[in-house]
């Protein structure tokens, strides 16, 4: 009888840069990316190797540290090549999104690779679909739907083809949630689901995918404002892992779908809640 021939042991593959910076010299813009969990993708993408496009719609001193963090850590930013930088736009009109465009491409010579539309607006007061005002209606599907569809609009026209395109649209559970006092912010957050959905097809050809990423009840000055303590508690009562979460529970799941790993998730919308719902 043969004696049977062991096959060879596989070998450990070399870590290379591109294992250890997936995103290395990628142009990414991130929508509200001076506060909470767009600041968060913000320092995770820059982590990853990209060059990091901060938007922001008012406070330009939360915009300058996010960028100051990134450039300080990166020793290529010393020798006068920034990481990193600041621009303000407003989402819902359509010569501010291409102008924030246009900055990428000029401030890192390359069109970007990446969008992440992380702006959002949530009316404090929570009120019931019947007495939300006209104007808090409005403005709430103007940043968080007409903004999406302008910045979808400008991406799928400007983003790099042929690989490593990448469309994130940040929605949330409440869609799957609809809690009461949610109206308007969970239809417009439902919009933004349904068009990122159709529109991952329509790419179709082009190498660029487009995920909405959902999270839950986060800890960040949006989810806190206009919150008694009982309403926290509620909110942390009803999560299986007992907890609020962070925006670092979020950044990385974005940071997957926005590598040459997570090209296969495509048209999606991934719930990152701890079963919250």
């Amino acid at each position: 009888m043969a004696a049977s021939i062991a096959a060879p042991a596989p070998q450990p593959q070399p870590i290379t840069q591109s294992l250890l910076l997936p995103l290395q010299d990628r142009v990414a813009i991130v929508t509200g990316g001076s506060r909470g969990i767009g600041r968060a993708i913000s320092l995770h993408l820059a982590s990853l190797g990209a060059k990091i496009v901060i938007n922001f719609s008012s406070n330009s001193s939360e915009a300058d540290l996010v960028a100051s963090l990134i450039n300080t850590n990166n020793s290529s930013s010393s020798a006068g090549n920034p990481r990193a930088i600041t621009v303000k736009a407003d989402v819902s009109d359509p010569a501010q999104v291409k102008s924030l465009f246009d900055a990428a491409k000029s401030a890192f010579n390359s069109q970007p690779h990446i969008l992440v539309h992380s702006a959002g607006v949530l009316d404090p007061k929570y009120p019931t679909l019947f007495d939300t005002t006209l104007e808090e209606f409005d403005r709430t599907f103007g940043v968080n739907t007409r903004g999406a569809f302008l910045c979808f609009k400008e991406a799928s026209n400007r983003l790099k083809r042929g690989g490593g395109g990448r469309i994130i649209c940040l929605s949330s559970s409440m869609v799957g949630a609809l809690r009461p006092g949610y109206g308007a912010y969970a239809g417009s957050k439902a919009a933004v689901e349904a068009m990122v959905k159709i529109l991952a097809k329509e790419l179709k050809g082009t190498g660029i995918t487009a995920n909405c990423v959902a999270p839950g009840p986060i800890a960040t000055e949006m989810f806190f404002a206009g919150k008694t303590e009982e309403m926290v508690r509620r909110v942390v009562d009803e999560c299986p892992l007992s907890r609020l979460g962070e925006s670092k529970d979020v950044a990385p799941v974005v940071g997957f779908l926005a590598s040459d790993a997570g090209e296969w998730v495509n048209g999606q919308v991934v719930r990152v809640n701890g079963g919250y719902v």
